[in-house]
């Protein structure tokens, strides 16, 4: 079989199955946010954190939850990390710097799980477990929360309340996250992912040392690592680790577990808003770039040019081949179009081409089909811009299911798509002017400007992937990068509440002749070209100093 035709099959294989998962768990998850009653677990868990789960929150009081909540996250982690060397089971590691602290600890409650270390040399068994794995969990579940925010938004009318940040917080975690999880953590651990909490261990005698490795909760921690688009790997090699993603079934199924919750939103969406086709125009837009990135992808990586690629099928620098480059592709493009951030293979590797696509994709702002909520919330935003375009073509005043996309709500979908741009071009312009931040840079040029353009969008867009080559762990990078992430993450979430609070307060309007029909494919094609169009304004100088000048030269 041609490499071409085994990247096509595991496409063809991975849509099938996502096809069957969409309208269960997309039905599932409506009902989990829309009931009213509560599971005892859930019950324990109001009792413990002190919190009255049928309180209605307006937008505000939403958002202090989850800035709070998310708060008392990254001190916990920060302090956990600093006392590692005082804790069991740390095996024999040190305490974690303050600045690296810092960014790790910014980075897994932000869910971008950005790491500047290498995992299996720096964190031991708690830090992993109490720590990462845990805010793998909650950080996924804040995103899910806040999507489902912006559509009760939608849904509802005259009333300011988006329901209750704690509840849907429990609940996206116990109904939602944990199950699946562990469903998807036993496949892995059948399929060859390694489940323990063995020390460290020599396993043989190379080039004249040893080579150790320690054990660890990997597969638990790898379901939740992809099922909630965190991406933060137990391994500096991440999910090329044969540890982490052992066989090529391992390599398709942790794709599926990617995209699974971010494209079975739209049908949650769908279902709440009381038009499942509202939904479908949603994942057909989302569908239509995913798949285009994948044959871009695809196409700039099976590229032969000279012998060498001939002969081994494509550009399999820094791939596996295990995965071989169908499977690379497939996993980078998809890592990349959602907030997930884990890799399995070196993205610094692909073609000057094919590392634009990973790094374009992070730029859409993710939402094709997004992180776990992050991706619904976006977009949904790109859709109240690509409905605002339209009324200015028409001269009418837009509308988005039933409700008026005024000043106010046009101002804060503006602020949204301007706060992670404008984070990953200040900080990228500042590194590359100020005399020290280049020092880190493996390599010169545009490949060199690559790595730290990447850096910054993955940290700004809470994506996580590195572009390797770039030794992120200085003060200033650890601190940057860190802020970055924390205002990706957070900027944006008070814009999405605040405009959920302004669309719930309205009154709908009804449907008339001159209404957009936002659920045919007229709106889709329209919702593609606003997306890519207001993403290549963006970017596309940037882009043209790093991927595009080193593509054609």
């Amino acid at each position: 079989m041609s490499p071409v035709l085994a990247g096509v099959l595991q496409l063809l294989a991975l849509i099938g199955a996502l096809a069957l998962a969409y309208v269960p768990l997309g039905n599932y998850m409506a009902r989990v946010y829309s009931s009213e009653k509560h599971l005892r677990v859930e019950k324990w868990i109001y009792k413990g954190i002190g919190a009255n789960p049928d309180t209605e929150m307006r937008w505000t009081a939403y958002l202090r939850g989850v800035l709070a909540f998310s708060a008392a996250g990254v001190l916990f982690l920060y302090l956990l990390q600093r006392l590692q060397g005082s804790l069991p089971g740390s095996l024999g590691f040190s305490s974690i710097e303050p600045a690296q602290a810092f960014d790790t600890a910014a980075s897994f409650v932000t869910n971008t799980n950005w790491q500047s270390y290498y995992g299996e040399q720096a964190m031991g068994h708690v830090v992993q477990t109490a720590g990462l794995a845990v805010q793998n969990f909650v950080s996924a579940a804040v995103g899910i929360a806040v999507a489902v925010a912006l559509v009760r938004g939608f849904a509802r009318s005259r009333t300011g309340e988006l329901g209750n940040f704690w509840a849907d917080l429990v609940r996206g975690t116990v109904r939602v996250l944990v199950p699946v999880a562990a469903v998807a953590a036993v496949v892995l651990v059948a399929c060859g992912a390694i489940q323990n909490f063995s020390g460290i261990h020599e396993v043989g005698q190379f080039m004249g040392g040893s080579q150790q490795w320690n054990g660890g909760a990997v597969a638990s921690q790898e379901a939740i690592k992809e099922l909630g688009t965190n991406g933060g790997g137990y391994f500096n090699a991440n999910s090329a680790h044969p540890f982490e993603n052992p066989t090529p079934f391992t390599n398709l199924f942790e794709i599926f577990l990617i995209l699974v919750i971010p494209l079975a939103l739209t049908r949650t969406f769908g279902v709440m808003v009381g038009s499942v086709r509202q939904g479908y125009a949603i994942l057909a837009t989302m569908v239509t770039i995913w798949v285009g990135f994948v044959a871009l992808m695809m196409w700039t990586e099976f590229a032969h040019h000279g012998p060498a690629l001939q002969a081994a099928g494509g550009a399999m620098e820094g791939k596996e081949t295990r995965f071989g480059v169908g499977g690379s592709a497939l996993f980078g493009v998809s890592t990349t179009l959602t907030s997930t951030g884990a890799v399995d293979s070196f993205h610094s590797s692909f073609t000057g081409l094919g590392g634009g696509i990973t790094m374009l994709g992070m730029m859409l702002g993710e939402i094709a089909p997004g992180g776990v909520g992050s991706g619904l919330y976006g977009m949904l935003i790109m859709a109240i811009i690509a409905v605002f375009i339209a009324g200015l073509m028409v001269g009418r005043t837009p509308e988005y299911l039933g409700k008026k996309i005024g000043p106010r709500e046009i101002k804060l979908a503006a602020c949204y798509i301007l706060v992670t741009p404008a984070l990953v071009l200040i900080f990228t312009a500042a590194s590359m002017a100020l005399p020290t931040p280049p020092d880190s840079m493996l390599n010169s040029g545009a490949h060199g400007f690559s790595e730290v353009l990447y850096a910054f969008t993955s940290a700004s867009n809470n994506n996580g992937s590195a572009f390797a080559g770039l030794n992120a762990n200085t003060d200033w990078y650890n601190t940057t990068t860190g802020l970055a992430m924390l205002l990706g993450r957070f900027v944006p979430m008070v814009f999405v509440l605040a405009l959920a609070g302004s669309l719930a307060g309205q009154r709908p309007v009804p449907a008339t002749a001159g209404t957009l029909r936002t659920e045919k494919p007229l709106f889709t094609g329209l919702l593609v070209g606003a997306i890519l169009i207001i993403t290549g304004l963006t970017y596309f100088p940037a882009l043209a100093l790093g991927p595009l000048a080193e593509g054609l030269a």
